[in-house]
């Protein structure tokens, strides 16, 4: 790490802007969808829960094509790392954009639009959790599938400010699992209970 940081410059502002991104868009839709789940003002402004969530989804969806630009910026505007500049490591990370988004579209395909984006909040809630791949060998295969992504291009880049940046993906990215997993465990845990009662 401590060599990684000799070629980062912190506060060039395109890394600022990477890191700010980075930290801003799991912020963005969590305080969103929680504010949704609880008011459902979203829902009424849209006239439809469904409508709703694919608006807060092309929102997220926007912020992180920001995102992946500024990351890309950011790499582009920090020296690269010669060890890494060599035609196996790109292989490497490569490899790594495809696996990365081989998880990315399957759990998509998997949860849908509505699932993806947080329609649970909304009230779109799946009959059980889901259980077939991605999320049969890996828990929130979208979070490390886009971390995967991200280390990827910052190897094929031999960016040592890109791999900077992707330990802050990964660290905001644990942050934002800690956060949403209970309550979207509480979600389900209050439709069973009321599915429980009306039988």
């Amino acid at each position: 790490m401590t060599r990684l940081l000799g070629y980062v410059d912190p506060s060039e502002p395109h890394f600022v802007a990477a890191v700010l991104t980075i930290a801003f868009n799991p912020l963005f839709w969590n305080v969103v969808a929680r504010w949704e789940h609880k008011t459902r003002k979203l829902s009424r402004a849209f006239g439809s829960p469904h409508l709703a969530c694919y608006t807060l989804g092309g929102a997220i969806l926007l912020l992180n094509v920001l995102r992946s630009h500024c990351f890309t910026q950011a790499m582009l505007s920090q020296p690269r790392m010669q060890s890494l500049d060599n035609p196996l490591a790109y292989r490497v990370g490569l490899a790594l954009l495809g696996v990365g988004g081989v998880f990315v579209l399957s759990s998509f395909l998997a949860l849908g639009f509505t699932g993806t984006f947080l329609g649970d909040y909304f009230g779109i809630l799946k009959e059980a959790r889901v259980t077939t791949f991605p999320f049969s060998i890996l828990d929130n295969p979208m979070y490390w599938g886009s971390t995967a992504n991200y280390l990827g291009w910052a190897i094929m880049h031999a960016s040592p400010a890109g791999l900077l940046l992707t330990t802050v993906v990964a660290l905001i990215y644990t942050v934002a699992i800690l956060y949403e997993e209970p309550f979207t465990a509480e979600i389900y845990r209050q439709k069973a209970s009321q599915a429980h009662k009306r039988s």
